[in-house]
């Protein structure tokens, strides 16, 4: 075989970036416009100045980083099939780990002053414990990340205002059929929870928010069924990303219980195959433009599709943040 008739070799690119679900949401919410304070733990390496630097000149506070003199900060390998778009995560952890005995009172108090909202990704569970004891004796909204299922995440689930969900996760944690009856089971189980949503990919995403006040002369649904009749209302033709949501409704499970609220179906952007890059973060970039539609009173109708404008935006480059927008992004208008 000639050389001329060989095959092209791939391409290869590598990208040394920051990463962790708390990294790149707090990046993601600071190109949006919020101000986050990160708590976090490092080693003194040679991965710790690389790390602080990058948040920093994003935005991020790291003034209440921890810094470890001995062990090794986390790094992890992200490896991306160009052809199947699939990824591959090598995980080396963090040592030694975030205890809440590395938090002083006065550097805790001090990360919360004046903060509107407070984000957790579910690890280091006794240390998050503490921050969302102390965050609910401020009356400070929290938004809990359920990835999956992790030692004290119930605990921790116990405080939240919100959680964003993976796509397995309701289902694995409730052993619901269906992604909207785990939703239901959830604020359920958590009272007070105004809303949780599941990010389903390609799919988009599903919402369940909890009426607070009214409904009581609202209709009584499976909640299966509602979220049927509204799959029947999208349209699919869109190529950017839509919501559509039901009335005020009684929702019930299976006898096991009722919440009157509203169930949202939003769906994803449909990015053309030669713009897809790296799907790699895009929860966490949707967690931020929650974070952000939050702070920013967003309605429910508005904030689904803006984050997932937020994350398809971020699945165009290669690496967690590179594509993360800033709030000045045309693609965004829109919405804000």
């Amino acid at each position: 075989m000639s050389a001329e008739s060989l095959p092209p070799l791939p391409q290869h690119r590598i990208v040394l970036q920051g990463g962790g679900n708390t990294g790149n949401t707090s990046t993601c919410a600071a190109r949006l416009g919020l101000n986050p304070r990160l708590i976090s733990k490092v080693a003194n390496d040679s991965q710790r100045k690389a790390l602080m630097e990058e948040l920093e000149a994003d935005g991020v506070n790291t003034s209440f980083f921890i810094v470890s003199e001995e062990g090794n900060s986390s790094f992890t390998y992200v490896i991306v099939d160009n052809q199947t778009k699939t990824r591959t995560c090598i995980h080396s952890p963090g040592y030694p780990p975030l205890i809440p005995e590395d938090l002083s009172q006065s550097c805790l108090l001090s990360a919360l002053d004046g903060a509107n909202m407070v984000f957790f990704d579910g690890r280091f569970p006794d240390t998050a414990l503490r921050i969302a004891k102390e965050a609910a004796c401020k009356n400070i909204p929290m938004l809990v990340e359920a990835e999956k299922k992790r030692k004290g995440l119930d605990d921790l689930l116990d405080f939240a205002t919100y959680a964003v969900c993976s796509a397995k996760f309701p289902l694995a944690w409730t052993g619901a059929p269906c992604v909207p009856s785990a939703l239901l089971s959830m604020l359920l189980r958590f009272p007070k929870l105004k809303f949780v949503i599941a990010t389903l990919g390609e799919d988009g995403c599903m919402m369940l928010e909890r009426s607070i006040n009214g409904g009581f002369d609202a209709e009584e649904m499976d909640v299966h069924s509602l979220m049927e009749s509204l799959k029947q209302r999208k349209d699919d033709s869109k190529s950017i990303p839509t919501c559509i949501s039901s009335v005020v409704t009684k929702l019930t499970l299976n006898g096991m219980g009722t919440v009157t609220g509203r169930l949202f179906v939003g769906t994803a952007e449909k990015i053309p195959p030669p713009e897809l890059v790296d799907t790699t973060g895009a929860g966490d970039a949707f967690i931020g433009a929650v974070l952000y539609a939050l702070c920013a009173s967003m309605p429910p109708e508005k904030m689904l599709p803006f984050a997932a404008q937020v994350a398809a935006a971020g699945c165009r480059a290669l690496g967690a943040r590179t594509g993360l927008p800033l709030r000045t992004d045309p693609r965004l208008a829109g919405f804000l």
